[in-house]
Order: C-alpha cells, then sequence, then structure tokens
C-alpha cells in the first residue's frame, strides 16, 4: 500500500508532486496579483492557497482562486475545457 501524504499525486512516492516553478507566486501573495499559466498539469502546493491563477483552458486564460480543499489537486481540474451544450430553440417554437 502506498503511504499517504498530504499532496495526493499520480506520480510515484519518490518523483514527488509535479510542479512548476512560478518566479512572481511572493509578488502574487504581496499584492494579489494574478499568475497565468498554462501548465495545467502542475499540483497545486499548500503555499498556492490564496493566490488567483488564470489557467488556459485551449481558447482563453479562465480565472482560479486557490483554496484549502484544491491542495493536491491539479490546476487544469478547475478550468474546464468543453463548454455545456445547450438545445437552441428553433425560430417557429
Amino acid at each position: 500500500m502506498r503511504g499517504t501524504s498530504i499532496l495526493r499525486s499520480g506520480r510515484s512516492a519518490w518523483k514527488g508532486p509535479y510542479f512548476v516553478a512560478f518566479p512572481n507566486l511572493r509578488d502574487a501573495l504581496q499584492n494579489n496579483t494574478e499568475i497565468k499559466t498554462d501548465a495545467r498539469a502542475c499540483t497545486i502546493l499548500p503555499n498556492f492557497v490564496g493566490i488567483r491563477f488564470l489557467v488556459h483552458n485551449g481558447k482563453q486564460h479562465q480565472p482560479v482562486t486557490v483554496t484549502q480543499d484544491m491542495v493536491g489537486h491539479k490546476l487544469g481540474e478547475f478550468a474546464h475545457t468543453k463548454k455545456p451544450f445547450k438545445y437552441k430553440q428553433t425560430k417557429n417554437r
């Protein structure tokens, strides 16, 4: 059985979670600015809590504010790539 940790990861335990080093992370915490990223596979770490990311969904950047419940998940899970399908009414109805 795998050892449990705070961060859930699909990678092996000795590799650790996949994350991207954001150079403007400290600035985002202090000035409450957004971090624009294309790294959807980046694991959310505990020090990302409270930061607002703009995650690319393939067409545009969607805002994602990180909360404590999101720690251990991936950034891409919160920026959906497919819009919901809606039936359009016809002109005669």
